[in-house]
């Protein structure tokens, strides 16, 4: 038993388990790669300020989740407790918006951490995919991501999460919505601390998790009620794309999101499987976000879905992914000359490109064969003194149980064609 443990809120990824977010991180990537986005790695770590500014000072994230620090040489850093402004910082530093192919697609993967209470579906320690399109204002391009995110999970075999949409206005509207909100909730019964977010972001008090707020946010304002023309028709469009596709969704005209940076399409994918934490995704359209950290005007849309929690709802449904065999052949060699030749062997297997392993520290033939089958390997290669003097080894099908001796000479070009 070791001495040390995770921290708490995290986990350790271990096989067989680590196979299922492998797969789940590649099918949300595929239709990504697929539809011109390319992949962008951003340190675990950035500027504080980045993510104040960005994130907003007013929400949780900021306030109370995020882990700060102080380095040796003075600077106030942060690991990143998520993606799009570390993402839209890099693209910023290398000038991708001036190299004239807007809009410039991103995609990531990659760990973020925020100082939260575990529970089920929640950590300290989260893993997500995420896509940015940054520099075009475009209702395709946010349709683009929502049905692309549709296409992954559906991929996966998922079926029972749900799409919500809302639009949050722009720069035009949104002020007059924020001060007709800010007067209502005034007349609420909210502790300081809510009444001081109302003052700063209103919209994220509508995105309060706790039930006597939210009972008290009935009869609140809607956004949708305050939209100008052209954000009404900017949503209209997006909804239209969203609908032509099949793909499904629903309005959901309190839905914030808990990020200050969102103009106009906000959307979350929530499964109910899941309790209280059922959103295994989300996004929307930050049109103002490059200005906030400093950079030109560049209306930009993306989201985030997380692998962990996807995970979780496909447990949730029972579904059972086809996850390709971590081994085809295992190799079981009997004696000094047999392992050097099955090395030889399985060596060969790999260069082309058959996922082969290989019986190390000289067990016994019970041993070896036990090895055989845990590795869920299809095939196994066993050889000894005498099979080699005979110029042969023996190809046992552990499926079948069938075993017969083959060439040494023909043993690669045999199981290349059963597995190919």
């Amino acid at each position: 038993m070791s001495t040390f443990q995770a921290p708490k809120g995290t986990y350790d990824l271990l096989p067989p388990r680590s196979a299922k977010f492998l797969a789940v991180r590649e099918a949300i990537a595929t239709p990504l790669r697929d539809s011109g986005y390319g992949y962008v790695e951003t340190p675990g770590f950035e500027n504080v300020e980045l993510f104040a500014r960005g994130v907003g000072e007013s929400t949780d994230i900021v306030t109370k989740e995020m882990y700060a620090f102080e380095t040796k040489g003075g600077d106030r850093l942060a690991l990143r407790p998520e993606g799009t402004a570390s993402v839209l910082r890099a693209a910023l530093e290398a000038n991708l918006h001036r190299q004239g192919n807007l809009p410039v697609k991103l995609w990531y993967s990659g760990s973020y951490y925020r100082y939260e209470q575990p529970q089920a579906g929640r950590y300290r320690h989260f893993s997500q995919v995420g896509a940015e399109a940054i520099g075009a204002e475009d209702p395709a391009l946010d349709a683009e991501l929502i049905i692309l995110a549709d296409q992954a999970y559906r991929s996966l075999g998922l079926r029972q999460f749900r799409i919500l949409l809302n639009s949050l206005g722009d720069k035009e509207c949104r002020p007059v919505y924020r001060e007709a909100l800010q007067s209502f909730l005034r007349g609420l019964d909210l502790d300081e601390e809510t009444l001081r977010r109302a003052d700063i972001n209103p919209l994220r008090v509508l995105d309060d998790k706790r039930p006597d707020v939210q009972k008290q946010l009935t009869d609140a304002p809607m956004l949708r009620d305050y939209l100008c023309d052209a954000c009404k028709a900017y949503h209209e469009e997006v909804r239209e794309l969203i609908t032509a596709a099949g793909v499904a969704f629903e309005d959901d005209p309190k839905l914030v999101r808990g990020l200050d940076y969102y103009t106009r399409t906000t959307f979350e994918f929530v499964h109910d499987g899941l309790g209280s934490q059922s959103a295994v995704g989300g996004g929307g359209r930050y049109d103002g976000l490059s200005e906030m950290i400093g950079g030109p005007a560049l209306p930009s849309v993306g989201w985030a879905l997380g692998v962990d929690r996807t995970v979780l709802a496909l447990e949730a449904e029972g579904v059972e992914l086809e996850l390709p065999a971590s081994t085809s052949v295992f190799a079981v060699p009997l004696g000094e000359q047999a392992r050097r030749v099955l090395f030889a062997k399985v060596t060969e297997l790999r260069k082309l490109g058959i996922a082969a392993d290989f019986s190390y520290g000289a067990k016994g033939l019970k041993g070896a064969m036990k090895s055989a089958n845990r590795s869920g390997a299809r095939y196994t290669i066993v050889a000894g003194e005498r099979d080699l003097a005979e110029g042969v080894v023996q190809l046992k099908d552990m499926e079948s149980g069938e075993q017969s001796a083959v060439p040494v000479n023909e043993i690669v070009a045999e199981l290349e064609s059963k597995l190919g």
